[in-house]
Formats: C-alpha cells, sequence, structure tokens
C-alpha cells in the first residue's frame, strides 16, 4: 500500500495572474503558502482484477478507460499504470470547493501516489507540471497553476509564471518571528458553503483572451500588489501586509460579479469593526473562507463565531505533497 498527503493553501497575494490566460502575455507572479490541512490518497493492490475507486462516490470497472472521474482516469493513463488490479481511495481534512485548492492538491497526491506505486522518484517541479498538464490541458479546466505548484513544494512561497509557460518557484524569506506573527494573526472563517470555481474562472479567461482593458488592469493592479505584499512580508511589516490584502480584496470583487454577495459582504465588514485589519475571500470567490490577518483575535473570533462561520485553526506547511506510507 502506498499512502500519499498534499496540503491545501491559502493566497496571500496575486491570485489570478496564474491563469495563462494572463501570464502567456503579461508573466504572472503570486505568493501561497501550504496549510496543514491535508487530502490523502491510498492505492492498495488487490487481488481482485477489477479498478475499485472511493472518493464521493464509489466506482468499479473492469478498465481504465471506463473510470468516470476525470482526473483518477486521466492520472492512470499518465502515470502509465497498466495494472487494474487496484484499490484508489481518498479522503480530505476540508471540503471540495471551499477555496484552498483541493482539486490541484488531490492532482498532485494522486500523482505523487501513483508514480510512487511504480518505483519512481519525481521532483516537486515535475509533479506540479504534470499535474498543471493534466488538469488545464488534457481536462481543460479553466483555473491557473498556483493550486498545484504550491501543493508540490509546500511552504511560503513565491511563483513567478512566464509566458512560456516555464514557472519559477522560490521560498518567502521571512525571520521566524515574522513567520510565528504570521501563523497566530492569520484566521481562517468558513463560510458555510462551498462552490464551483469554474464560472468566475471561465469569466476572467474569456475577459482576458479577449484583452479586456478592466480585466487586465485589474490582474496588473493584483500583481503589483503581490510584489508590494513580498516587500512587506519580507521586512515583517505585518500591519502594512494586512492593508495590502484589504487592498487586494477590494480590486478582486470588481472581476466579476459573483465574486462576493450580501451575506459575504456583511461578514467582511463585521470582521474590520471587530480586530481584522485586512482581509480577503480565499480561492476564487462566491464562497468557502474568508481570512483574516488580526492582532486582536479574541475579539475578530468572538464576533465572527457569533456570527455562524467557523473557524479553522491552521500552521504552515513545509513538507509538500509527500509519501507517508
Amino acid at each position: 500500500m502506498v499512502i500519499t498527503r498534499s496540503p491545501l493553501r491559502i493566497s496571500l497575494g496575486g491570485g489570478g495572474t496564474d491563469l495563462p490566460s494572463y501570464y502567456e502575455k503579461h508573466s504572472g507572479f503570486l505568493i501561497a503558502g501550504a496549510i496543514d490541512k491535508h487530502v490523502y490518497i491510498s492505492v492498495h493492490h488487490t487481488w481482485q482484477n477489477d479498478l475499485i475507486l472511493r472518493y464521493s462516490k464509489i466506482e468499479r470497472v473492469q478498465g481504465i478507460d471506463e473510470v468516470q472521474h476525470p482526473i483518477i482516469r486521466e492520472a492512470l493513463r499518465l502515470a502509465e499504470v497498466e495494472d487494474i488490479c487496484l484499490e484508489i481511495t481518498s479522503m480530505a481534512d476540508i471540503p471540495a470547493g471551499t477555496g484552498l485548492g483541493s482539486s490541484g492538491s488531490f492532482t498532485t497526491a494522486l500523482l505523487k501516489a501513483l508514480h510512487h506505486y511504480r518505483m519512481r522518484l519525481i521532483h516537486p517541479h515535475e509533479l506540479a507540471e504534470q499535474a498543471c498538464h493534466l488538469e488545464i490541458d488534457l481536462l481543460h479546466e479553466p483555473i491557473g497553476k498556483q493550486d498545484q505548484y504550491i501543493a508540490a513544494y509546500g511552504g511560503l512561497t513565491c511563483f513567478q509564471f512566464l509566458p512560456n509557460g516555464h514557472v519559477v518557484a522560490q521560498p518567502l524569506k521571512l525571520s521566524q518571528g515574522t513567520l510565528h506573527a504570521l501563523e497566530d494573526n492569520l484566521l481562517l472563517f468558513f463560510t458555510g458553503y462551498s462552490r464551483a470555481a469554474s464560472s468566475i474562472l471561465s469569466e476572467q479567461k474569456t475577459k482576458s483572451q479577449q484583452a479586456d482593458r478592466e480585466m487586465i488592469d485589474n490582474l496588473h493592479f493584483v500583481k503589483d500588489m503581490a510584489y508590494q505584499s513580498k516587500d512587506a512580508l519580507e521586512s515583517g511589516d505585518l500591519a502594512q501586509f494586512a492593508n495590502i490584502m484589504r487592498t487586494h480584496w477590494d480590486h478582486k470583487k470588481r472581476r466579476s460579479a459573483a465574486m462576493s454577495n450580501e451575506r459575504i459582504d456583511g461578514w467582511y465588514q463585521l470582521a474590520l469593526e471587530n480586530g481584522a485589519m485586512g482581509g480577503k475571500l480565499i480561492g476564487a470567490g462566491g464562497g468557502g473562507f474568508l481570512m483574516f490577518y488580526s492582532e486582536d483575535k479574541a475579539r475578530l473570533r468572538s464576533a465572527m463565531t457569533g456570527a455562524g462561520l467557523q473557524e479553522v485553526r491552521f500552521r504552515f506547511d513545509f513538507e509538500g505533497t509527500k509519501v507517508m506510507i
């Protein structure tokens, strides 16, 4: 049996500039942080002449072409797995569709498990590239590359997306004091509902491909905010980072009417009135998790939980996608 795990992630700046529709013309830049909430994949050889898949559904098929789950089907092909006497199971600490990059984590964990099952070593960069190829090129999902890369690498990492498709990964250079303060003062609250990111990302993709001036200017601004966030974090100015995050969210909402809604805006305003210095919705928008930076955590927690939101406490994950067993 092989068991792998891959971390979920939070975005710390520059989200949206990792989509090919933008970076192929303008280059992209973002900062992401892997967190200690994971997707787990197990691959187990059985003595039954069929393929058993357990995720939100259960499949039992006689061949790879019969697999309904698109990521599992293409991952088996990509890893050149011919043995169908397998049972593949997935589990996750956080539900899918909540903005924490679960699809990218699922894909990297699955590919890592299948390569290890076939006794192949794979570098994080190659793992991320394969996961991106699978989701973007083979399945034509309107997504970016940050989820797969931060899941593969882990840590707090800066990614530059070049027009030729190459990705440059560099760790964010934080002091221990800044790292601990960031972990302590970033709070995640679940809005209570999930959403499909594809419609919002498809809108961004279409407008970027059409060179929509408003969309391109918005993404230029967000990219600049990411570079400013990097400077603030590496200099230890977390108050400035919180201010930038607040400005970033104000601009991110302008990309799509579906990015936010009355309830999310109400919760966001409540947080600002109760100790949050800045914050944003994680992921493409429309639901999932709100993230805030606050040095008055008790007050913020009381206000948000009182409004019915559930907090998920986390630490950063510096191991990336790994084999557990």
